[in-house]
């Protein structure tokens, strides 16, 4: 049975697969100023734990554009920029780029989205389509 994975720094989590972890945590940092909000899932596994899903929301003005976001994860995650098979894909939010693992696109300048999930790709794709930017809440 699939769940949602609630909302997070102003966006939803709509869709998480079946079987993934119940243990959810929250935290939020910045780096090289650009600001995070993160939930992750994990499970209890012999020896410890093992993360199923990560979701970070980034807000920073130097994620100008879907390549400036490219070049900031490669650097946060310690790879060369130009690694992993990435192909672009259309999120309801704005331009996107998806691999085997990773997807993340840019809903604005400034704020992007960055989804870590190793389940396939079609779920991946299904997980990173379902976080969607919270409407702007009538004033």
């Amino acid at each position: 049975m699939a769940r949602d994975g609630g909302e997070l720094d102003g966006f939803s989590i709509g869709y998480l697969p079946a079987g993934t972890g119940e243990a959810v945590s929250d935290f939020a940092t910045e780096w090289e100023d650009v600001r995070f909000v993160t939930r992750v899932w994990e499970r209890q596994v012999d020896g410890g734990y093992r993360v199923d899903l990560r979701v970070h929301v980034l807000r920073g003005e130097r994620l100008t554009d879907l390549d400036a976001v490219r070049e900031f994860l490669a650097e946060y995650h310690e790879r060369d920029a130009a690694a992993g098979n990435f192909v672009e894909f259309t999120h309801p939010d704005g331009p996107g780029l998806i691999g085997d693992a990773e997807a993340f696109w840019l809903t604005e300048p400034g704020v992007a989205v960055n989804v870590l999930a190793a389940p396939g790709p079609e779920t991946l794709r299904a997980i990173a389509e379902g976080v969607t930017r919270e409407p702007a809440s009538a004033a």
